[in-house]
């Protein structure tokens, strides 16, 4: 049976292909059903903006798939026991599965923060340990996997024929299939091969006994690579449609997947989707190199969603260089479309969450076309910037009804980008009320922005009392100093709306 591929306004949806090294169409296992698999966080440390980049660039796939109906199924794991996380507890002095879930819940604070649409399921690695322990059995069952009679077991690469063919390498020329963090001596021992990888560890005298638990071969804990065979199979089935994730990730941990769960007998994914990395001075992000940028931190410098709009309008696949000019950058950006929603929104009246859901038949052609070119946001830009000048013009010209039809099609683009000003994830912190006077600080609810909205908006109250008196000498010498202090005042019929300067 020929497999339906997903369309839009009557162009394929086209994503690139780790495995084919090229562009594919999607054709997904279920008609209309798209079940996506994206490697998550594993929680040893505080998130930082590197980490957030998958998260957000398959959050535009994710908007865009159900906007136009198709039904998706998407599973985030968090990988909550590791040789890292004991590492790091241990030396902190803290329970390995305190100092899991306390970062955990930083993950999920950052995700909110920056608008991710939420997963289907997000699974925990040792929520799972006996479908692990089902597949590691299965393996060996079936000739791919061994047991070093001490507590440990293995996959043997060379029983499987087609190990290496995601990341097109000859097993002859690979030295291991372990990741360099995952490798010890102990583990290393047993394996008849050194390039045959971990699939259960034995446990150590010197780490703790919860973070181990009862198996055919002993007590241990699961190997990397295991936990996102077992968990896609569990939720996604033996054959999915996408397997997404960082660049980095493609050797040895996708290589190992895909080579677990062919020895099983499953089909696993269609297609391999994956991110580019962010590089500061060319040099990936990484809490090894030092050169991390953390959600919080970048939240105090700039709107939360001017470091979303930083994130979301560079191709998936391009690598993002992190400078001094980037946050301004997008900040200025974002408010040119602050701007423009806040004043349409005032002149034609605000879209209604329904109006905003166009989908293939409605809008723009040049944008859908982009989107279906392996999320081509750079040419879907391109049109938003158009409907922008437009919606500008019509606002200058007082034309009400092309201010709404712009008004709509703007914040609908922008909303598949994940950045509508007006949105409920970011309208509290692009117009919040305060009695007759809008602040629009644009930033996130932190304690210096709400202490500059109150200072603004005690000045808008001053200058709103002078302009009652016709104090108009007054009123300017208001609007000057907050005008030289970097903010833009607004008056408008519901009273004054100021946001922060675009530089």
């Amino acid at each position: 049976m020929r497999a339906r591929r997903i369309t839009i306004r009557g162009m394929t949806l086209y994503l690139h292909d780790l495995k084919k090294a090229a562009l594919a169409p999607l054709e997904p296992v279920h008609p209309g059903h798209v079940g996506i698999y994206l490697c998550g966080a594993t929680v040893q440390g505080s998130p930082h903006i590197g980490h957030l980049r998958s998260a957000v660039a398959f959050d535009t796939l994710i908007r865009w798939l159900r906007r136009n109906g198709t039904q998706v199924t998407y599973i985030r794991n968090i990988t909550d026991i590791d040789d890292k996380i004991l590492a790091k507890s241990a030396e902190a002095g803290v329970q390995w599965w305190a100092w899991a879930s306390r970062f955990e819940r930083e993950f999920a604070d950052a995700y909110a923060t920056l608008g991710v649409v939420p997963p289907t399921f997000e699974p925990r690695a040792t929520a799972h340990i006996p479908d692990q322990i089902a597949l590691v059995e299965r393996l060996i069952e079936r000739g791919h996997a061994y047991a070093d009679g001490q507590g440990n077991v293995y996959f043997d690469v060379h029983s499987q024929e087609d190990y290496g063919s995601l990341t097109r390498q000859k097993l002859d020329d690979m030295r291991s299939t372990e990741d360099d963090a995952q490798i010890d001596a102990d583990v290393e021992a047993g394996k008849r091969d050194s390039r045959d990888f971990a699939l259960w560890k034995a446990a150590k005298p010197s780490e703790p006994a919860t973070a181990s638990w009862d198996s055919p071969w002993g007590r241990g804990r699961p190997g990397w690579h295991l936990e996102c065979s077992a968990m896609s199979k569990r939720y996604l089935g033996e054959e999915f449609d996408i397997h997404g994730g960082g660049i980095d990730l493609r050797f040895p941990h996708h290589e190992n997947e895909q080579a677990q769960s062919h020895g099983a007998g499953w089909g696993f994914a269609r297609m391999w989707v994956h991110n580019a990395w962010v590089t500061i001075k060319g040099e990936k992000m990484a809490k090894s190199v030092g050169n991390v940028l953390s959600v919080d931190a970048l939240t105090q410098q700039a709107p939360a969603l001017a470091v979303r709009w930083a994130l979301s309008t560079v191709h998936y696949r391009s690598a993002l260089e992190w400078g001094p000019d980037t946050l301004p950058a997008a900040q200025a950006a974002s408010e040119k479309f602050i701007t423009f929603a806040l004043k349409s929104a005032e002149a034609a009246g605000e879209a209604t969450v329904e109006e905003l859901q166009l989908g293939e038949k409605d809008l723009p052609e040049g944008f859908v076309n982009a989107l279906n070119d392996d999320l081509n946001v750079a040419g879907a830009l391109a049109v938003i910037y158009e409907h922008l000048k437009v919606g500008n013009q019509a606002l200058a010209s007082g034309d009400t009804e092309a201010i709404r039809r712009e008004h709509v099609l703007v914040r609908s683009m922008l909303d598949l980008l994940g950045v509508d000003p007006l949105s409920d994830q970011w309208k509290a912190t692009t117009r919040g009320e305060t009695g007759a006077t809008t602040g629009t600080n644009g930033s996130g609810s932190n304690g210096a922005m709400d202490a500059l909205d109150n200072l603004v908006t005690g000045i808008l109250n001053e200058r709103a009392q002078a302009r009652a008196d016709k104090d108009w000498t007054r009123a300017d010498q208001l609007r000057d100093t907050l005008t030289e202090a970097g903010i833009t005042v607004e008056d408008g019929k519901d009273g004054a709306t100021w946001h922060l300067a675009a530089d």
